[in-house]
């Protein structure tokens, strides 16, 4: 897959594209990505979708706070483990926000030889958003650009939609569910930092995560998870994550992310980790002392153990 930024003649074959920020790149939008192709094939043009580097939301409302399923680069490894042929790659600004559909239509005709439009069923774009898939046609009609319709994933009868992905993770808990829709693990990625060490004193020693590259990333609900942890040398271990206040060991509001790792012997500070998140196994909660706490543990690490063990369905 090419990535393209700017104005660009894609060789001889025009283009058929799809539209959208695939934050994600989840089932729903696989299935959208099929079809680009199918339909590029069949006409023997190349394939495409047009995304943005930054969400529209946090562009036209500064103050709008929500987390993304992917940071970019994680967007475009996705996206490019697909049969598309290219990704444009635009700058979302100001200015462009205020362009009309139609004349968005006429830039992708004109700069990027689009010359058919795949529409998933209730995508909209261009200033305010008001117009809807007839009016793209008739745009599309005079541009010479083919406006198609995509047809409409919902395998549960319920449609897939990052939004409905973002709540699973931060509200609910349920990275199970998020994971059979996004057809992945979520994950983040961070830096080992130095913590308080009050986990090897009970015999569960933690790797406390500061993130890097992902402080835009959607956080989970706070709560206990059974994960999985790449190391810098792509060494994968089972393991546990805590992810809240640690209301019994301190008592400032900062939330932590620490991570014990199942049969791991050596020093992870400094060093860059992936935490795949599989289940949510209980939310966080004060403990009366810290011997409580750590019959607690033995029974998360058991249960954790036997939630990620091959056998478990």
């Amino acid at each position: 897959m090419q990535i393209i930024t700017h104005s660009h003649k894609t060789g001889d074959r025009p283009l058929v594209a799809g539209i959208g920020f695939f934050d994600g790149v989840h089932r729903g939008h696989r299935y959208l990505i099929e079809q680009i192709v199918t339909e590029a094939r069949a006409r023997n043009y190349s394939s495409a979708v047009v995304t943005f580097r930054e969400h529209p939301r946090k562009v036209l409302n500064r103050d709008s706070h929500f987390g993304l399923l992917n940071n970019l680069q994680e967007k475009l490894d996705l996206l490019s483990d697909t049969h598309l042929d290219y990704c444009i790659l635009l700058d979302f600004t100001a200015q462009l926000s205020q362009l009309s559909a139609e004349q968005f239509l006429a830039c992708l005709y004109r700069d990027f030889q689009v010359r058919s439009l795949v529409i998933g069923y209730d995508h909209r774009f261009g200033h305010n958003r008001t117009e809807g898939f007839e009016q793209y046609v008739a745009y599309g009609k005079c541009l010479g650009m083919e406006i198609l319709p995509a047809a409409r994933f919902s395998p549960e009868g319920q449609a897939i939609s990052s939004s409905r992905i973002r709540k699973l993770i931060s509200e609910e808990g349920d990275v199970c569910e998020a994971m059979h829709l996004l057809s992945y693990p979520y994950r983040l990625k961070g830096r080992i930092v130095g913590g308080h060490r009050i986990g090897r004193t009970l015999g569960f020693p933690t790797a406390n995560l500061q993130l890097v590259e992902d402080q835009e990333k959607a956080l989970p609900r706070p709560g206990v998870y059974a994960v999985q942890v790449r190391t810098n040398d792509g060494v994968c271990y089972n393991g546990m994550l805590n992810f809240g206040k640690r209301p019994t060991v301190k008592d400032d509001d900062r939330y932590t992310i620490e991570v014990h790792l199942f049969g791991f012997q050596g020093d992870l500070y400094g060093s860059d980790i992936e935490v795949y998140f599989f289940h949510f196994m209980r939310p966080e909660r004060s403990f009366a002392s810290l011997e409580e706490l750590k019959l607690q543990l033995q029974k998360d690490r058991e249960q954790a153990q036997a939630l990620l063990s091959p056998n478990h369905s």
